[in-house]
């Protein structure tokens, strides 16, 4: 039955990780908040997980105005029927206008189950959000296209109106430590019977230093670096820089990283104050990943390789040749 009472409410979709709300989740409230107070309304969160009550608490400092959570073993790790059942029935508890939801991993998996079974429409990877001031609709804009063109997508009238939000593609708010409250526990059985999956192991992936998405500056390695033990260089420069290495399809595909560090329109996305592109011709496929980056500098032997009208600076010429001297120069100046 399709939802049409109107509560004004925003509701972002929580995700936790590490005994902490992930990053993108920040980012969520963070628009959040302009949403809700356009429509005059209230910016709501929900988590779903096991002893997470302390942990969600968080999110008032980051913004909300009002947290939920379902509380419950069975949720301890995400299954997508399950969460795709419960978050459905708070939805028709809490009726929101606008439902977020992150484009991570959970996120697109999660996102397209509840857009059919609560009978609404779903702007997935948008950039930017708004509300029409004239009829309330959620209007969302997304690339497409490979990310050569935004598209702009009145949601309508449907509630809850759906978006999924591309991480490092909004501004979270600065923590307030004076925001407080108390979470609500939301009577929602979680039953185990729809699960179709279960989580037999883990495996973490280890990574040294910064984590790629968090770095301020990222060092992009394509398939012109030539092998793995070319890598090695990048790695250098990176560590010296305070920074993180990334790579493109290519350069995972010849083996030299691993596809961890993938970067591009169907793997990780960042954006840093600087991305240095090293042997990277510029597919549009690997640029959606690296598109929201402040600065954009490249090496590349190429002229007429795509990637020069990507950046604001460019060095035509064998990266053998440039990066040493390069390398020279940052190790000069951070010594001095």
């Amino acid at each position: 039955m399709e939802n049409t009472k109107n509560t004004k409410r925003i509701l972002v979709v929580g995700e936790l990780a590490d005994g902490n709300v992930v990053g993108i989740i920040g980012e969520l409230l963070g628009v959040g908040r302009r949403l809700a107070d356009a429509l005059g309304g209230e910016l709501s969160t929900v988590f779903l997980g096991s002893s997470i009550i302390e942990t969600a608490k968080q999110a008032f400092a980051q913004g909300a105005d009002s947290v939920y959570a379902v509380d419950d073993t069975v949720l301890e790790d995400y299954q997508p029927e399950l969460y795709a059942s419960v978050i459905e029935k708070v939805c028709k508890d809490l009726a929101p206008s606008v439902l977020l939801l992150g484009a991570t991993p959970i996120g697109r998996d999660l996102a397209p189950r509840l857009s059919w079974r609560l009978k609404s429409g779903l702007a997935s990877d948008c950039v930017e959000l708004s509300i029409d001031p004239e009829t309330s609709a959620l209007i969302a804009t997304r690339p497409v296209y490979g990310g050569k063109a935004l598209a702009e997508v009145d949601c309508g009238t449907t509630l809850p109106a759906m978006a999924t939000v591309r991480p490092k593609s909004q501004a979270a708010l600065p923590p307030d430590p004076a925001r407080t409250g108390d979470v609500v526990l939301l009577n929602v059985y979680a039953d185990p019977a729809v699960a179709k999956t279960r989580v037999v192991s883990k495996t973490t992936a280890e990574v040294k230093g910064i984590r790629l998405e968090d770095a301020r500056i990222v060092v992009g390695g394509g398939r012109g670096m030539g092998s793995a033990e070319n890598w090695k260089v990048l790695e250098a420069l990176a560590e010296d820089l305070g920074g993180a290495v990334g790579a493109t399809r290519g350069a995972c595909d010849e083996g030299y990283c691993d596809t961890v560090f993938q970067l591009g329109i169907s793997s990780k996305r960042v954006a840093p104050e600087l991305y240095l592109a090293v042997g990277i011709s510029g597919a549009s496929q690997h640029m959606t990943g690296v598109s929201f980056s402040k600065h954009i500098a490249c090496i590349n032997r190429d002229a007429s390789a795509p990637i020069f009208s990507e950046a604001e600076f460019g060095v035509v010429g064998n990266w053998e040749d440039v990066l040493p001297a390069f390398h020279r120069k940052v190790k000069e100046l951070l010594s001095g």
